[in-house]
């Protein structure tokens, strides 16, 4: 806990945005950062709670009342020690997190919640800062060879900790750089790239080898990957986007949302986009169909390309403003959230659906209609949209499962997912492993971290039969 009487004392302070107008000029983080005193304040607010709930909210386990503690007694290295004996990447939770754990808090039944995601942030980027974090690798190595499919959370995180037991780990990407959905899916007004290249830096100190620009199942055969190696573990992700099956939706300007995105995100590292259409929204009319995080992103990324309007239509009704928190806490309750992207000017519309694309080769308009309280289509409701530009930000299904997933003729759960249980992260071939999205479905980044530590765990155990690797 921070100080006794904080949470009486202190208001609830969140970090500052620059104003819209400035921040859709450029594609930089954006967050004002507070100043090292108002976080050890907003850390004092911890309760003595007795039975911290925030720990059911956050998957990873973060030993959150005790990092606050140290934070408002300034000790801030040892803050920076706890925070990483649970999580590989503070520095990408404290950005993109949604925070389950602030929701959970118990001030949060008759106040409002901890600021725990900025003093998270706060803490990690103080590390860096200062040094604290360097890279940690092994006194022995075990003469064990682990691949690692894919660079997202999971798979980083699996093979930070795999390298830090010993293991010759070594790990594939398809694309340019390391990172996943981190790199090429979340833009850099909400987290600069810099980051994830710090980190895997410090991981390439510590042993790990990343080969990029090689596709598994395709540029490296599967059956090699797994003949050359101990153990192997599937951390690639869930790719295969819900698709519209409405009429027009073959006509030119209607694109998945991750075709999208990775292509600014690339423009502004300097990637080449390679032989790809460029997708831009400058001076376009845009509609992004889907209400979550990805909706929001391609919101804030097509109003910086200088999109003239941007609607965000939702199939779900609209949330109540507020949750009934004897009814939902400490669970993540369903309200009306707006995004930063949101309040760059997008008009939103709930219980939408849209029945068809219209237009001569390109799409110009949206045919819709809405949804009554059963979600069916109230008769005489039709409406249109004009539109340059459409993404389709609807989620996604499963991993894509032609080539390594095909090849491996790995058994899969009933919604297409790697079939692995959360105990040893095993599949169906004995020395094949799977975690994160490609074994979960489509989650968020902490669930992913997690998930790549407890197979790191798993995988330990089945190359030496003992671990000290945490779960």
């Amino acid at each position: 806990m921070g100080k006794v009487t904080g949470f009486l004392e202190i208001e609830r302070e969140e970090p500052g945005y620059e104003p819209a107008a400035d921040r859709v000029r450029h594609f930089k983080e954006f967050v004002i950062v507070p100043s090292d005193a108002e976080i050890a304040k907003q850390a004092a607010r911890c309760m003595d709670c007795g039975i911290p709930y925030c720990h059911t909210g956050c998957p990873i386990n973060n030993q959150i009342p005790d990092w606050n503690d140290l934070v408002y007694h300034a000790d801030w290295q040892d803050a920076a020690l706890n925070l990483h004996s649970t999580n590989n990447f503070p520095e990408v939770t404290g950005r993109v997190c949604p925070a389950p754990c602030e929701a959970a808090c118990t001030l949060n039944i008759i106040d409002q919640p901890v600021t725990i995601k900025s003093i998270e942030r706060a803490i990690a980027d103080r590390a860096f800062d200062k040094g604290w974090i360097v890279p940690q690798p092994p006194e022995t190595k075990t003469g064990k060879r682990v691949a690692v499919v894919g660079s997202g959370p999971a798979g980083l995180a699996a093979a930070q900790q795999l390298a830090r037991a010993g293991h010759d780990v070594h790990v594939f990407e398809k694309n340019a750089y390391a990172g996943g959905l981190l790199r090429y899916g979340i833009p850099d007004f909400k987290m600069e790239k810099s980051v994830i290249e710090r980190r895997v830096a410090q991981m390439e100190a510590e042993g790990v080898t990343f080969h990029c620009n090689v596709e598994v199942g395709k540029d490296l055969q599967t059956r090699d990957l797994e003949r050359n190696h101990d153990a192997v573990l599937l951390a690639g992700g869930s790719e295969q986007p819900r698709d519209l099956a409405v009429p027009g939706r073959e006509l030119d300007g209607i694109h998945f949302a991750m075709t999208f995105l990775p292509q600014q995100n690339r423009r502004v590292s300097g990637e080449p986009l390679g032989d790809v259409e460029p997708i831009l929204a400058e001076g376009k009319r845009v509609v992004v169909i889907g209400g979550g995080d990805t909706g929001s992103d391609c919101i804030g990324t097509s109003f910086r390309q200088g999109a003239t309007a941007v609607t965000q239509l939702e199939i779900m009704p609209e949330p109540p403003a507020h949750e009934n928190k004897a009814l939902t806490w400490p669970h993540w309750p369903l309200k009306f959230r707006t995004s930063s992207s949101q309040a760059e000017g997008a008009a939103r519309d709930f219980s939408v659906a849209t029945n068809r694309f219209l237009g001569e080769g390109k799409v110009e308009k949206l045919e819709c209609v809405r949804l009554d309280e059963q979600m069916k289509p109230i008769e005489g409701s039709e409406f249109t949209i004009p539109a340059d530009l459409v993404f389709l930000a609807m989620g996604f299904l499963h991993p894509v499962q032609d080539g390594m997933i095909s090849d491996l003729k790995l058994d899969l759960d009933q919604r297409g997912n790697v079939k692995a249980n959360e105990i040893d992260y095993q599949t169906s071939r004995k020395k094949v492993f799977a975690a994160g999205d490609m074994r979960r479905g489509q989650s968020l980044v902490v669930w992913a971290i997690r998930e790549g530590r407890q197979a790191a765990h798993a995988i330990d155990k089945f190359l030496m039969g003992s671990t000290l690797l945490p779960r």
